[in-house]
């Protein structure tokens, strides 16, 4: 469809958008009553700048206080404006702490959620005597030696598919336990030797899995937990207890969503 086509048509277009915010100050991406969200912060930017409430549909419910540097999201607005402006448009509305990386136009039956391929997460810990103060709102901080190598030997157990109902928050949504990673990795980050990243790669994830995750390979890299004790949980014949701790949600970053037919 055609640039006049599209202005004097009376359909929605859909958009898709990619995002880049700080989770400190929000309460997670879904709309709350209890907070702010990204959600609802980005559909009363949309708001502004297309004159009516659009809904906005994301393609995962990050947590109050985890960060996005990829996360997509999808809404239907009522008229045309070129892709390039869109960001330029929305970020002149949003606050300093959310902004609207890029956007694209899809047909109508593209969904944020559903049509979503996977995703890779991030988990940052710093690793020395003291934490950080620049960085101590995108990082965890663990003091005392950790063996990055044992973490990261470790980290190849998750590969694959798994029971991982030891590593879901206890009281999340009763649904299969059953998921799995394409990739999981540790290593030093490069030119920051004492920031930890872990990597992990999925289809999909339970309730702070990847937190419990985290905080599993942390236990291995300080000696208290041994590869044998994570294949007996990924085994789902475990309780959440024997786990790791669920690391600090500041840690986490949703760095990238995977689809098929979508590139930025």
């Amino acid at each position: 469809m055609s640039e006049t086509s599209r202005e004097e048509s009376n359909q929605d277009i859909r958009i898709v958008l990619l995002t880049e915010y700080d989770g400190t100050d929000f309460v997670g991406f879904q709309r709350q009553d209890n907070g702010r969200s990204v959600q609802q912060t980005l559909e009363e930017a949309v708001e502004k700048v297309y004159g009516r409430f659009c809904r906005i549909y994301g393609c995962s419910r990050t947590d109050s206080g985890v960060h996005a540097k990829g996360h997509v999201s999808h809404v239907d607005v009522p008229f045309y404006i070129p892709e390039d402006k869109i960001p330029l448009a929305l970020n002149a509305v949003l606050p300093e702490d959310l902004v609207v990386l890029a956007a694209q136009q899809k047909p109508d039956p593209f969904h944020a959620r559903f049509d979503s391929k996977g995703k890779r997460y991030c988990y940052r810990v710093r690793n020395r005597k003291v934490p950080a103060a620049i960085s101590r709102r995108t990082e965890a901080f663990v003091p005392g030696d950790l063996d990055v190598e044992a973490m990261d030997h470790a980290a190849k157990l998750f590969i694959g598919t798994h029971d991982f109902s030891a590593f879901r928050a206890q009281g999340g949504p009763d649904i299969t336990p059953i998921r799995t990673m394409k990739d999981v990795y540790v290593k030093r980050a490069e030119g920051d030797p004492d920031l930890i990243e872990i990597t992990v790669v999925g289809e999909s994830f339970l309730y702070n899995m990847v937190r419990i995750m985290a905080g599993t390979l942390v236990y291995v890299g300080q000696g208290k937990m041994t590869e044998d004790e994570i294949t007996h949980l990924l085994k789902g014949e475990g309780a959440r207890k024997e786990a790791g701790k669920t690391m600090p949600a500041k840690g986490l970053t949703l760095e990238e969503v995977f689809y098929e037919d979508l590139v930025w």
